[in-house]
């Protein structure tokens, strides 16, 4: 008589790695934007290596470089949008 056959365990599942390079808001230009982590001082920077626009924010130890990218735009959407609210007041 023979062994039985064991089964093989399931494949393990592929994480999908999140980017760390993403386009600038400011100049366009495609993965020129680096996102930089520093959990020591819970400091996250994103710098444009063709423009050089920087941002820096605080973070976590859960925050990733998706969240500092994040944070950017919707700083620089605040500011447009309260330059937008000041040209309309001076138009009146």
């Amino acid at each position: 008589m023979g062994k039985r056959k064991s089964s093989k365990p399931p494949p393990k599942k592929v994480v999908p790695k999140v980017d760390t390079t993403f386009t600038c808001p400011f100049c366009n230009h495609d993965k020129a934007v680096i996102a930089k982590m520093d959990h020591l001082t819970e400091k996250g920077l994103v710098e444009c290596t063709v423009c050089g626009q920087k941002y820096t924010c605080n973070i976590t130890h859960l925050s990733e470089p998706i969240d500092v990218y994040s944070d950017w735009i919707d700083a620089c959407d605040n500011l447009n949008r309260e330059r937008d609210d000041e040209d309309e007041d001076e138009a009146e």
